[in-house]
C-alpha cells in the first residue's frame, strides 16, 4: 500500500490558471476507484432497489432506477453533457471541439432538444421521437428539429438527436451531448435538460464570463452531484475577461465551490475567439482522451456512483417505513394524520396552487396592454406615413382600391405586429414569472412542512428530490385586421367616379389607421393573454403532479408497512453491506 500512497503524492495536475498543483490522496483515489467489482453484483444491487421501489411505491426514484438499468443493460457510450444556462456557449463550444458548424447557434435560446454526438463510419443523423419514430435527415435540415426557431417550443416531438461523425473517431466510446438551456422560458418535454440530469456521464457546466457562477448554476451542480461524480467547471467566453480578470473569476468560482457546496471541481478557460486551440487542446487531453483512454474503467465508475446515489435515496425512504412500521402498535389513521396533516394536504395545496394561477392570470391583459399602450402612437404615426407614401400608387376603381387597402393594411400590419411581438415579447412574461416564483415557493413550503412533519413524527429525513417548475414561452399568435368599410360601398363602384372621389376616400382610408392599430394591439395583448394564462396552467398542473407523487410515495410507506418491520430491517441491512462494498 506504500507504493500507492508515493504514487499518489507525486501525481499533478494541470490547473485553469496554467500551473500545476499536487494531487492529495483524496483527489487521485477519487479517480482511481477499483475497478474489479463485478457487473452482476451492481445488477443486482439495483434489482433489489427496484424491489423494494415497487413495493413501496417510492414513484419519485423511477427516473434515477431507470437511468441507471438502462446503463447497465445497454453498455452505451459515456455521455459527456455539455449543460448550463441558456446563452452560454454550449453549441459554440461543441462547434468549435467538432471544428465544424453542426449544431445551431443565434442570439436567442437556440437548442430545443437534446443532441447527442458520436463516432460512426459514415455521417448520419436519426432524429427519434417521443411516439417511438425515427427519421433519418441530412446535415442541412438539422436545424428543422434542434433550433427554437424551426421546431419551436418542441412541436415535432423529438426526444433526441443522433449524430454520427467520422471526425469523432479518437473519442469512440464517448457520445457528446449538446443540452437545451436551463433557465429560459421553453418547456421541452421529457427531453429537456433537467429532465435528462439522470443520463448524464461527465457533466461539462458551461458558465459564460459574463455572469459567472449563479445561485442557478450551484443548484444545477447539487443536483449533478447525485448523478456522476465527474463535474468540470467550463467559463466560456473567456476572450471577455483580461488575464487578471481571468484569474480573479477562477478564485471566485473556487471560494464560492468551497463556501456553498464544501468542496473543488477543476476548472477550464475556453473561447471560440482566441487562443481556442490551446483551450481545445487543453479540454481533449485532460477530459475527453483520459475518458477515452479509459473507457471501461470510468464507465463502471459512472454507474456505481449512480447505483451508490440511487441506494442511498431508497434507504432514506425505507428508514420512514420502518419508523412507521415500529409505530404499527399505535393507530395507523391516526399516524398519517400526524404527518399528513393540514400543511401537507393535497386539496390545500391544489387550492393554493389555483389561487396563485388564478390571481396571476387575472394581471396578465393588464400588464401587456399597460405595456402596449406606449407604441400605439408611434405606431399609427408610423403606418400612416407609410400609408401616405404608397397609396398614390395604387390604380383601379373603388372595388380595387378598396381591397388593395386591406391587402396593405393586412401585410403591414402583420410585419408591424410580429415585429412588436418578437421584440417585445419577454416583456409580457411578468405574471409568467411571478406564477413560477410563487409555484416554486409553495412547493419548496410543501416539501419543507412535509419533512419536518416527518422528522417529528417518525426521527427521520425526506431524501433529496429535483422539483423544477418549467417555463413554458406561449407560441406567437396571429394578426387581425377588419373592412376598409363599415357598409359596402365598394360593391356599387361604377356609378362612382374615382377621379371626383378619390381623394375622399384615401382620407377615409387614413382615418382608419389609428383603429387598426388600436385593434391589432389589443387583439396582440388578448393573444399573448391566452397563451401566458395557459403556460401558468401548465405550471400549476406540474406542480400539483410533484405533490401527488411525493404524497402517493408517502402514503404508500405509510399504508403498506404493517407488521413488516422485519422484512424492512433486513431489506436494509441488505442494501446497507451491499452499499459497503461498492464504496470499498
Amino acid at each position: 500500500m506504500k507504493w500507492v500512497m508515493e504514487f499518489a503524492l507525486a501525481l499533478t495536475a494541470f490547473v485553469a490558471d496554467n500551473s500545476y498543483r499536487k494531487l492529495t490522496l483524496k483527489e487521485y483515489f477519487v479517480e482511481n476507484i477499483s475497478d474489479n467489482i463485478p457487473l452482476s453484483d451492481i445488477r443486482n444491487l439495483l434489482e433489489t432497489i427496484s424491489d423494494a421501489c415497487d413495493r413501496f411505491q417510492m414513484v419519485s426514484l423511477t427516473r434515477q432506477l431507470e437511468a441507471a438499468q438502462a446503463l447497465l443493460s445497454e453498455n452505451p457510450p459515456i455521455d459527456v453533457a455539455v449543460l448550463g444556462q441558456f446563452k452560454a456557449g454550449k453549441s459554440s463550444f461543441l462547434n468549435s471541439l467538432l471544428g465544424q458548424a453542426v449544431l445551431p447557434v443565434g442570439a436567442i435560446p437556440v437548442t430545443t432538444a437534446i443532441t447527442r454526438l458520436q463516432y460512426g463510419e459514415t455521417e448520419r443523423i436519426i432524429v427519434r421521437h417521443f411516439d417511438g419514430t425515427k427519421t433519418q435527415v441530412t446535415f442541412a435540415d438539422i436545424a428543422e428539429f434542434t433550433s427554437e426557431a424551426k421546431n419551436p417550443g418542441n412541436q415535432k416531438n423529438v426526444a433526441i438527436v443522433d449524430i454520427e461523425l467520422p471526425s469523432l473517431k479518437q473519442y469512440a466510446g464517448l457520445r457528446l451531448v449538446d443540452t437545451p438551456g436551463l433557465g429560459s422560458v421553453y418547456k421541452y418535454h421529457q427531453s429537456t435538460a433537467e429532465s435528462w440530469l439522470p443520463e448524464v456521464g461527465t457533466a461539462l457546466l458551461a458558465v459564460s464570463a459574463d455572469r459567472p457562477l449563479s445561485e442557478h448554476d450551484l443548484e444545477l451542480i447539487r443536483e449533478l452531484t447525485g448523478h456522476t461524480p465527474n463535474i468540470v467547471l467550463l467559463l466560456t467566453k473567456a476572450d471577455l475577461l483580461s488575464l487578471d480578470q481571468q484569474k480573479e473569476v477562477i478564485r471566485f468560482f473556487k471560494q464560492t465551490l468551497q463556501r456553498e457546496l464544501n468542496r473543488e471541481l477543476p476548472v477550464y478557460l475556453y473561447s471560440t475567439k482566441i487562443q481556442t486551440q490551446q483551450y481545445k487542446q487543453l479540454v481533449e487531453t485532460e477530459i475527453l482522451h483520459k475518458l477515452t483512454a479509459n473507457r471501461d474503467f470510468e464507465f463502471l465508475r459512472i454507474l456505481r456512483y449512480k447505483t451508490q446515489s440511487l441506494c442511498q435515496s431508497c434507504l432514506s425512504y425505507l428508514n420512514i417505513a420502518l419508523n412507521t412500521s415500529l409505530q404499527v402498535d399505535q393507530d395507523r389513521a391516526g399516524l398519517n394524520a400526524q404527518i399528513l396533516n393540514e400543511k401537507v394536504n393535497e386539496s390545500q395545496m391544489r387550492e393554493e396552487l389555483g389561487m396563485i394561477s388564478r390571481e396571476n392570470q387575472r394581471q396578465t391583459r393588464p400588464l401587456i396592454q399597460t405595456y402596449l399602450d406606449q407604441f400605439e402612437i408611434p405606431l399609427m404615426k408610423k403606418v400612416t406615413v407609410k400609408l401616405k407614401h404608397d397609396m398614390p400608387a395604387w390604380r383601379g376603381n373603388l372595388w380595387r382600391l378598396s381591397r388593395r387597402y386591406e391587402e396593405w393594411v393586412s401585410e403591414n400590419m402583420t410585419e408591424e405586429m410580429r415585429n412588436l411581438s418578437k421584440a417585445e415579447h419577454y416583456n409580457f412574461f411578468g405574471t409568467l414569472r411571478k406564477a413560477h416564483a410563487s409555484f416554486t415557493r409553495s412547493l419548496e413550503a410543501f416539501r419543507k412542512f412535509l419533512d419536518e412533519s416527518i422528522q417529528k413524527v417518525l426521527g427521520v429525513k425526506l431524501p433529496d428530490v429535483d422539483w423544477k417548475i418549467e417555463v413554458t414561452e406561449p407560441d406567437h399568435p396571429d394578426i387581425v385586421f377588419t373592412k376598409a368599410f363599415d357598409f359596402h360601398f365598394d360593391l356599387i363602384w361604377f356609378l362612382i367616379p374615382m377621379f371626383i372621389f378619390r381623394q375622399i376616400f384615401e382620407r377615409h382610408f387614413i382615418r382608419g389607421v389609428p383603429r387598426q392599430v388600436e385593434i391589432n394591439l389589443s387583439r396582440l395583448a388578448y393573444q399573448w393573454e391566452i397563451r401566458i394564462n395557459a403556460a401558468i396552467d401548465t405550471m400549476r398542473i406540474q406542480a400539483i403532479i410533484y405533490v401527488q407523487e411525493e404524497l402517493s410515495t408517502i402514503e404508500g410507506l405509510l399504508s403498506k408497512t404493517e407488521e413488516q418491520t422485519s422484512e424492512i430491517r433486513q431489506l436494509i441491512v441488505e442494501l446497507q453491506i451491499k452499499l459497503q462494498y461498492l464504496k470499498e
